[in-house]
């Protein structure tokens, strides 16, 4: 059985917009709040997935570099990886670039974000996951317009 997750970004919590949408439309999903350094979120997140497979990961932006990097370390506990904005310009993400995942990535990007740029993630992106499905959106970076229409029903499936 698929186990769906959401990870927040930097300054969210499992109170969030996504969060809220997805615990409505997804009450098995687990959403969790993660603080503290990204050493100490990552072992939060380690923690709560500690012993699961089949996983669905959702991460949005700061959430999106944790999921990414979950996702590389774990990639034969992981289904599909849906990324919002993720942050992977950062540095923290620097070592992974010669890897070469190949578990099925959808990520959504906003044209206007200001916050984490689309161009050098794209890039990345490309460069790490061999079956992306990259969508450049007409937003900004929270995605608060394009969000809730994605088909999450798709891409949440079992």
């Amino acid at each position: 059985m698929t186990i769906r997750v959401f990870v927040h970004g930097l300054e969210g919590s499992s109170q969030g917009t996504k969060s809220r949408f997805f615990r409505e439309r997804y009450p098995d999903m687990i959403i969790e709040d993660y603080t503290g350094s990204l050493d100490q979120r990552m072992d939060t997140l380690r923690r709560v997935l500690a012993g699961k497979e089949d996983l669905v990961l959702v991460g949005s932006s700061f959430g999106g570099l944790m999921a990414a990097m979950y996702a590389c370390d774990n990639e034969g506990l992981v289904k599909r990886l849906i990324l919002l904005a993720p942050a992977l310009n950062l540095e923290e993400f620097r070592s992974y670039l010669k890897r070469r995942i190949a578990l099925p990535v959808t990520l959504y990007h906003g044209r206007q974000d200001g916050v984490v740029p689309p161009g050098p993630v794209r890039a990345i992106a490309q460069q790490v996951f061999t079956a992306l499905e990259y969508h450049a959106v007409d937003d900004d970076h929270p995605l608060g317009e394009t969000f809730p229409s994605f088909d999450w029903d798709r891409l949440l499936a079992d």
